[in-house]
């Protein structure tokens, strides 16, 4: 999925809870992200489009809380707690992601194959979903 900085985006989420686990003073969330505007888009390995800069979930851990929640490798976080994640560098978003204070964290991704059943329920037509 591609996009122009300031223009509105069109896509097919899927809202994920994820409760983070307390492991003495670090709350721990069972992921890793890549990505972001600071970051060379080239190297992204779950994007068909080498010049986005969203953030992925690069890695999953088996068993962790976001594994139980539902989050997949490859995901494309478009929202953390209301937050818009589609224009911010990577501190930022592992920010975001990890702050203290928040014991819950909801993310909005989007997926292909999300998009791919929303197109296939809706007979192959080229119609958009927002």
């Amino acid at each position: 999925m591609s996009f122009i900085p300031g223009q509105p985006v069109t896509a097919v989420v899927q809202r994920i809870e994820i409760m983070k686990l307390r492991h003495g003073d670090n709350l721990i969330l069972g992921f890793s992200i890549g990505g972001g505007i600071d970051q060379d888009p080239g190297q992204n390995p779950f994007s068909e489009d080498k010049t986005d800069k969203g953030i992925y979930v690069t890695r999953i851990t088996p068993g962790g809380p976001a594994h139980d929640a539902g989050l997949r490798m490859g995901d494309k976080i478009m929202q953390v707690n209301g937050w818009d994640m589609t224009v911010v560098t990577h501190d930022k978003a592992r920010k975001r992601l990890t702050k203290k204070d928040e014991d819950v964290v909801r993310l909005l991704v989007t997926r292909k194959s999300l998009e791919q059943a929303v197109k296939q329920s809706m007979g192959g037509c080229p119609q958009t979903v927002t």
